[in-house]
């Protein structure tokens, strides 16, 4: 058991949670497409994250299978500790393997709000995403809908992922932005919507932080999630994997170098 959080702690939603979070999007077949190879494993990796490791902050997406890690999370968690944080996206249609297409239709994301509180097993999502900003419809109809479902107590706080310096500040003065979902490690190191959100106190969480194992050769991640972590106290990372030992070499390298 961890005496402190991994990575520290950090408000998300309203809840002190981990810095270090766990992306859950590897939980998937190839193409983030259908179940895993080993479904046990992955519930046994979920499971680990929040018992053994301490990580209290999980990032999922409807997309993600699609549907697949929501049952996951649900099957290997579920009654869920009160102070675990589990985020959920909406807003990305999948049409096939490896396929991803934006879809905000006020009525489809409603469809996928509901979807995500069945599978989850919840009455109110923590934090929803709209995982995409869909061009084709406009963002005040989006984010609007995610509004009126957050009245209505379906969801608790919103966030917005993959977002430009335009989009975000669009964005603000539609809902209360309760985080923002963008791209940032020591490849992609500049992301001015970082520094907007330490501007405006709101946490920023990094996904793709050690870019697919990219930015971490050799399985070194101490380096680049550091990185990550003293680029300010507002950064919450949510590195993936599968795999239970690459999980427990994460949480050594952001806790120093082990677990007490």
């Amino acid at each position: 058991m961890t005496v402190t959080p991994p990575g520290g702690a950090i408000e998300i939603a309203g809840k002190t949670v981990s810095r270090l979070g766990l992306g859950t999007m590897r939980l998937t077949g190839p193409g983030t497409w259908g179940d895993p190879a080993d479904r046990e494993q992955a519930l046994t990796v979920l499971r680990n994250a929040v018992h053994t490791f301490g990580i209290t902050h999980l990032d999922t997406a409807d997309a993600y299978g699609p549907h697949t890690v929501e049952h996951l999370i649900k099957d290997a968690l579920y009654p869920y500790p009160d102070h675990i944080l589990i985020a959920t996206k909406v807003g990305f249609a999948r049409p096939a393997p490896n396929m991803w297409a934006p879809h905000g239709h006020p009525v489809y994301l409603r469809a996928c709000v509901e979807a995500s509180l069945r599978r989850l097993r919840m009455e109110r999502l923590d934090l929803c995403y709209l995982h995409r900003i869909d061009p084709e419809v406009p963002l005040a109809d989006q984010l609007g809908t995610l509004a009126a479902m957050r009245d209505e107590g379906k969801i608790g706080h919103i966030g917005i992922s993959k977002v430009t310096p335009e989009d975000f500040e669009l964005a603000r003065k539609e809902v209360a932005v309760a985080a923002v979902q963008n791209v940032l490690n020591i490849h992609d190191r500049y992301d001015p919507v970082m520094e907007m959100c330490r501007d405006a106190e709101i946490p920023y969480v990094p996904y793709r932080p050690l870019d697919a194992g990219a930015a971490a050769p050799g399985g070194n991640v101490l380096a680049p999630l550091s990185w990550l972590l003293a680029c300010g106290p507002h950064i919450a990372p949510i590195p993936g994997t599968s795999n239970l030992q690459h999980l427990d070499s994460i949480v050594q390298a952001v806790n120093g170098g082990g677990r007490t």
